[in-house]
């Protein structure tokens, strides 16, 4: 059965795209539309792109602004205005997780395929607890409280993403990866051990870039690719940074990060070789 993208941000993000269309159709400004909602500008920029939800009141006056007086149009605009307000599973973790990973988590939830390439850690979706605390604490001011809320947050993402009717996932992974000893040679033996069981499932496929190859785009530079089989969810890229993090949705610029995953992909053991590559590195610890 193929996902259905019908999460609140993948909502959002469609009802942040219908609204743009239609101002840029009436030929109003971001700015005469920040008036008439009495907000910032960035906010109007934000519920374009699917960042914030738009309240029903909001999308009504919009659409008065906009002179939308098609019966379908505006019924389509107010019913994602209703299911945009609703809370997303996550909210219990509200506290430890910023506006810009609840709009991945939202995301994440939804699509059909995700494409990692990680070159320092691996990716918090094939994490171990025991791994998972050792990357969460390199964070010098997170306290034990939030520490745990962290790591309930990973393990539930885990068990949605990865659970009923998951997504294909494709994972890339540099060879320092599995050599850098996060956690201490347990911690570290067994997060290896977890990647060999879960590169196992159909649904997953982990290669290895070893350090043969030399240097490759994009190196040092991990990002994750999300994929949406309706046209009108486009894919996106999400790169995080110390302070935040980046979603690149301009059709020509995901297509360019597509094309390095693929590339990465060809220079990568194959999946059985790289299974291979793990085994070995874990007989070396």
């Amino acid at each position: 059965m193929a996902r259905q993208a019908s999460g609140t941000t993948v909502r959002s993000r469609r009802l942040g795209r219908e609204l743009r269309r239609l101002r840029e159709a009436a030929n109003v400004s971001v700015e005469r539309a920040s008036e008439v909602l009495r907000c910032s500008v960035q906010t109007i920029y934000r519920q374009e792109n699917g960042a914030v939800s738009v309240r029903l009141k909001d999308a009504n006056d919009l659409l008065a602004l906009y002179r939308v007086t098609d019966d379908a149009t505006r019924e389509a605009v107010l019913e994602l205005a209703k299911t945009t307000t609703q809370q997303g599973w996550w909210r219990p973790y509200g506290d430890v997780v910023p506006r810009w990973l609840q709009v991945y988590i939202g995301l994440e939830g939804d699509t059909t395929e995700i494409k990692d390439y990680h070159s320092a850690v691996v990716p918090g979706l094939l994490q171990t607890r025991d791994y998972a605390s050792a990357v969460i604490r390199t964070d010098w001011l997170a306290g034990e409280e939030e520490v745990a809320k962290r790591l309930d947050l990973r393990a539930d993402r885990q068990a949605r993403v990865l659970g009923t009717n998951p997504p294909k996932v494709d994972v890339v992974l540099d060879e320092a990866v599995l050599r850098r000893p996060v956690g201490g040679r347990n911690v570290h033996r067994a997060q290896l051990d977890h990647l060999l069981e879960v590169g196992s499932r159909d649904d997953v496929t982990i290669q290895i870039t070893p350090y043969s190859i030399g240097a490759h785009p994009p190196l040092g530079t991990p990002f994750t690719y999300l994929g949406f089989t309706d046209e009108d969810d486009p894919d996106v890229v999400y790169i995080e940074i110390p302070t935040g993090s980046l979603y690149i949705e301009k059709p020509h610029e995901v297509r360019h990060y597509r094309e390095i995953f693929d590339r990465l992909q060809a220079k990568a053991l194959s999946a059985e070789a790289s299974a291979d590559k793990i085994a070995s590195v874990m007989k070396e610890l």
